[in-house]
Order: C-alpha cells, then structure tokens, then sequence
C-alpha cells in the first residue's frame, strides 16, 4: 500500500495550481490548494499531515513570504520544506527566501516534473515512482 504525502500548494493563478496538482497526484501525493496567502495559513491551521509546502511568492492578503515567516516561527511547521515559486526570479527574492529559511526556490516557469522529483526528493518518496514525460 503506497503512503501518500499530503502538500499544500498555494498560488494565485488557478492553472498553476491545477498544473502543479495534476503532477504531483500522478504520484503518491494528495494535494491542497489554496489561492492566496490567507487561505494557506488557515490549510496550515487546520490540517495535521501537510508534508510539504509550494509557495507562490506574489500573492492578494499575505504573499508568499509572509506564509512562509508565519510557517517559521510555528513549532509545528517550523521544519515543514518549502518551495518557493516566483515568476520574477530575482536575486533579492532568492536571498529573502533563503533569509527566511524555503528549502529551494525555484522560478517560474519550471519544470514540472523538476518539481515533482525534488518535491519527492524532501519528503522521502522514492524516486521510481517518479511519473514519466514534463506535463
């Protein structure tokens, strides 16, 4: 019986999201979707067995970085790994996020198996089970 690890994925453009779920539930993963930073925080709030958390740095009400702070200073998600997502890909946005402690930033677009396999990778989901082609 596979295990399946429970992700959040949280961003703004609903194609990203579906995209990134399609993906990941190809393979032994059940995911969340939220659409803007507050909603992430009340996933966060109200689920036990979130794995893994995809960030969206641009954000409406909280951006990515204040879901991530908020993620940190928690005893319960302080370890969480996280994957920063951005769009704008740049250098001070990568250092903030690092600051911040994401456990990798990645810049949009990406690859979607790229994502599937480090995303894998941080939760201990052995990579054969990794689902074949980029879509």
């Amino acid at each position: 019986m596979v295990s399946f690890r429970h992700v959040l994925v949280a961003d703004d453009e609903p194609h990203i999201g579906r995209i990134i779920k399609m993906k990941l539930e190809q393979g032994p993963f059940r995911v969340t979707l939220a659409f803007d930073g507050r909603e992430a925080i009340e996933v966060l709030e109200r689920e036990e067995d979130i794995a893994l958390v995809l960030l969206d740095v641009m954000m409406p009400h909280l951006s990515g970085f204040d879901v991530l702070a908020h993620m940190r200073a928690s005893d319960r998600w302080r370890d969480t790994p996280c994957i920063v997502l951005t769009a704008a890909g740049q250098e001070a946005q990568h250092k903030r996020a690092v600051a911040l402690g994401a456990t990798e930033f990645m810049t949009k677009p990406f690859s979607p198996k790229k994502l599937y396999l480090r995303t894998a990778e941080l939760v201990g989901v052995s990579l054969p089970l990794a689902p074949e082609g980029d879509a």
